[in-house]
């Protein structure tokens, strides 16, 4: 995962992965490599906005 990716990147992604798992004559071989990759894509998400909630509690938790 490139460092400078940001949340709203992945979320872009993913939806791009959608619009294609929506194609009707995809293969089978290809909705299994685009479903894990769009799996992967949201973990990172996930991660990303895990990270930002914790440094939010972090600094609403500290003392002015």
């Amino acid at each position: 995962m490139a460092k400078s990716e940001k949340f709203e990147d992945k979320l872009e992604k993913a939806k791009e992965l959608l619009e294609k798992l929506s194609e009707p004559s995809l293969a089978l071989e290809e909705s299994m490599a685009y479903y894990k990759e769009g799996v992967k894509i949201l973990k990172e998400a996930s991660k990303l906005l895990e990270g930002a909630k914790q440094e939010f509690e972090t600094l609403s938790n500290e003392k002015l």
